[in-house]
């Protein structure tokens, strides 16, 4: 795979092309990491296996989609992403459908398993070709339709996995949702010549590239930075239907529609933020001011009562905010990554956003401790905490390429 500069700009079809292919598999790679969990009761009814058992082959697929991701990075780094990315959805995928003949539950977690090891590579390989293919110009919007499709994919998967199992059976609908990435595969294959990758990295100097440059303040700020956005992002998922129901007294479906409300400002906010992000270049600026803005509102939630229809706008308003912010976060990291290194540094910060989803639970102690009032304050100081990481982070890494800079030989 050849390897072209973002400079001169390629047609925009171009890009909408590799932004489509991408976008894909980036949808199914989310869909799978949540078509299993409504199958539960079937499964328990038919393996006799408990509830938590059966957690096992989500956290599975989870923490091994997690822990590879960094390690993936590297070889895609030194390899090119192409590849890797048409293994790791074939694998990802065929493990899917390889359930529809499980024989026992076992099976199912060992599949689980494969499925996050092909899951590991999409990632890193995804943010590595699109920083080589397409224009600087629309790289925004090219992530902001890259987490979009992610976010569909997690919207999608337990109605349409319901569905299916309930119209032809969970094997069946196992099969066939699992060989939807077969022609994916295919079409990434048939596509191959306009997937470039990003650029090679210079030879580095000792301890300077490698596991060297994902230990250094930057990197490790701006994966403390996910980490605690992915924290309170979960915890507003997890818990503003109780926290809502406990402090105002909002009636559980009111407090559904709040969360629809906030996914759906989530949702636009990250088309928002990618248009921004290719039209203005303050993008630390952005950031902040608008998880500052989410941050107010969320406190507005948990500190004003307000009528139903008012929580609910509120929700979707600070769902705009940070839905608004993460594609230009997205494009500081790019940013930060040294040539030639995107997929190691996408690989290691992003697991951050599964560690921040695992450790919600913790939020919810307050719940159990009977502190509702302290739940939403507390999703706000973990925002203002990720935007100090950020904020050091940005800094740091501006500071590093001054110093590069100054040492390199001027032409």
């Amino acid at each position: 795979m050849s390897s072209i500069g973002t400079e001169a700009a390629p047609p925009p079809s171009k890009d909408w092309r590799i932004i489509g292919l991408i976008g894909t598999g980036h949808f199914l790679s989310h869909f799978y990491m949540l078509c299993l969990a409504p199958l539960f009761p079937l499964w328990r009814e038919e393996f006799g296996v408990s509830y938590t058992a059966l957690g096992l082959s989500i956290a599975a697929m989870g923490v091994v989609t997690a822990v590879l991701q960094t390690p993936v990075g590297f070889l895609v780094d030194r390899h090119g992403a192409r590849r890797f990315l048409v293994g790791g959805t074939l694998l990802m995928a065929l493990s899917i459908s390889a359930m529809a003949f499980a024989p026992n539950y076992p099976t199912i977690l060992l599949l689980a398993v494969l499925s996050g090891i092909g899951n590991s590579v999409i990632h890193p390989a995804d943010y590595a070709i699109l920083a080589g293919s397409i224009n600087k110009s629309r790289m925004g919007r090219a992530f902001a339709m890259h987490t979009l499709t992610g976010n569909l994919g997690f919207a999608a998967a337990p109605p349409a996995i319901a569905a299916l199992a309930l119209l032809l059976g969970w094997r069946e609908a196992l099969l066939l949702v699992g060989l939807l990435g077969v022609p994916v595969v295919g079409a990434i294959l048939w596509q191959s010549r306009i997937l470039a990758d990003q650029p090679k990295a210079r030879e580095a100097k000792p301890g300077e590239g490698g596991v060297a440059m994902l230990m250094t303040r930057p990197m490790l700020l701006f994966f403390t930075f996910f980490l605690l956005s992915a924290m309170a992002g979960s915890a507003i998922q997890a818990f503003a239907i109780p926290v809502m129901n406990k402090l105002w007294g909002l009636p559980l479906a009111m407090g559904s529609v709040l969360l629809t409300g906030y996914f759906s400002g989530n949702i636009l906010g990250v088309l928002v933020g990618g248009w921004f992000a290719d039209r203005w270049k303050q993008h630390g600026v952005f950031v902040v001011v608008l998880t500052l803005v989410a941050m107010a509102l969320i406190l507005v939630l948990g500190m004003v009562p307000l009528p139903g229809l008012g929580a609910i706008g509120v929700a979707a308003l600070a769902g705009l905010a940070l839905g608004a912010s993460r594609t230009p976060r997205d494009v500081m990291v790019k940013d930060a990554a040294p040539p030639g290194q995107i997929g190691k540094v996408f690989g290691f910060i992003s697991a951050g956003l599964p560690l921040g989803g695992a450790l919600t639970p913790a939020v919810g102690m307050l719940l159990d401790a009977g502190r509702p009032e302290l739940v939403l304050p507390l999703v706000a100081c973990l925002l203002g905490l990720s935007l100090l990481c950020m904020g050091t982070a940005a800094g740091a890494s501006r500071a590093a390429r001054a110093a590069v800079a100054r040492t390199q030989p001027a032409e």
